[in-house]
């Protein structure tokens, strides 16, 4: 089938759109265990940002597999592919010449450097909340842990299925700093990235 496309020329390329809203265009990936922080972090610096007049786009793993990847389960296969979709999808973003915060667990580093392959190195910044397991369990907004814990859930990461730390990653964030200082800590190492165009 791939014979069959072809890549339409567009006159309009994603550095206009960075020269013309004033700021580049990336992926900043909050990676960690299930109810680390990373929506509320990503959520923070989104806030942030749009004060900053700069354009941006959140896409939270639930969320997204509410819709677009409603077709998927929790099998590593069914991980994998959630990932990889969210990576062309934040390309998309990328190159429209949006900041796109992503909110996934992406447990695998494999699926990790896959993401950062399609929206290519210069544009990927990869945040490690490294919360731990006890205090993600204690926090479980959605009782999620404690189903995993009888049984109920199964392929939880974190319990019955693994969370791979980044090997290298840009930024980590620990639950010793709060969100605001957490907040500062991203913005402050993407801030050139922002000031390129």
């Amino acid at each position: 089938m791939n014979r069959n496309l072809l890549q339409y020329n567009y006159e309009i390329k994603p550095e206009h759109k960075r020269r013309f809203n004033g700021h580049g265009s990336f992926l900043v990936l909050f990676t960690g265990l299930p109810a680390s922080g990373k929506s509320t972090i990503a959520n923070s610096l989104e806030k942030l940002l749009f004060e900053q007049k700069i354009k941006t786009c959140i896409l939270d793993g639930d969320s997204v597999r509410k819709g677009v990847n409603k077709d998927l389960g929790f099998t590593p296969e069914d991980r994998s592919e959630n990932n990889r979709r969210i990576g062309e999808i934040a390309k998309l973003f990328i190159d429209t010449g949006y900041i796109v915060l992503v909110a996934l667990i992406a447990p695998y580093e494999k699926d990790r450097k896959i993401m950062k392959e399609i929206v290519g190195a210069d544009n990927f910044v990869e945040v490690f909340v490294d919360t731990g397991l006890d205090i993600c369990e204690i926090r479980d907004p959605k009782g999620l842990y404690k189903k995993a814990r009888t049984g109920e859930i199964k392929n939880m990461t974190g319990i019955s299925a693994p969370y791979e730390n980044p090997k290298e990653p840009d930024i980590v964030v620990t639950s010793d700093l709060g969100i605001e200082e957490s907040t500062v800590k991203v913005f402050a190492y993407i801030e050139n990235r922002l000031k390129q165009w």
